[in-house]
């Protein structure tokens, strides 16, 4: 199983604790049935390839290489209307880095259960166990 490891803080003004979670490791929760994926890349990114089953709810609405990315400023509650605040939810992106501050949100907001997918999509794609989990691209 892979490892586990928690990113983040919580004192006033910062992001939450946070667990994360390799790919191998998500590939074993989310084979379990009991974890649901929230993919938090924008649109266009999502109908490129995701995990089967996955949820899209973009935490950027936008960006742009010269401005900042637009922040979805209704994601906890796009969240809160596909899932309940105590589900086990698995927050992937590309990367890692977009789905560590959403699944911080998510936990801000009060969700209890919340892994971030540490190297995102990608470290997916590249896992040499990527079992139960289908992709499509």
């Amino acid at each position: 199983m892979g490892s586990l490891r928690s990113s983040g803080s919580s004192t006033a003004g910062e992001k939450a604790l946070v667990e994360s979670v390799d790919a191998d490791a998500a590939c074993a929760l989310l084979s379990t049935g009991q974890y649901g994926y929230v993919d938090v890349r924008m649109w266009e990114d999502f109908d490129k390839g995701h995990v089967a089953g996955a949820r899209n709810v973009p935490y950027y609405l936008s960006v742009t290489p010269h401005s900042r990315p637009e922040k979805n400023d209704r994601f906890v509650d796009q969240v809160a209307a596909l899932h309940g605040k105590d589900d086990r939810l698995i927050v992937g992106c590309r990367s890692g880095v977009r789905s560590r501050l959403a699944a911080a949100d998510l936990v801000d907001a009060g969700f209890t259960n919340v892994k971030n997918l540490e190297g995102g999509y990608l470290s997916l794609l590249k896992s040499a166990n990527p079992h139960p989990t289908a992709y499509h691209q």
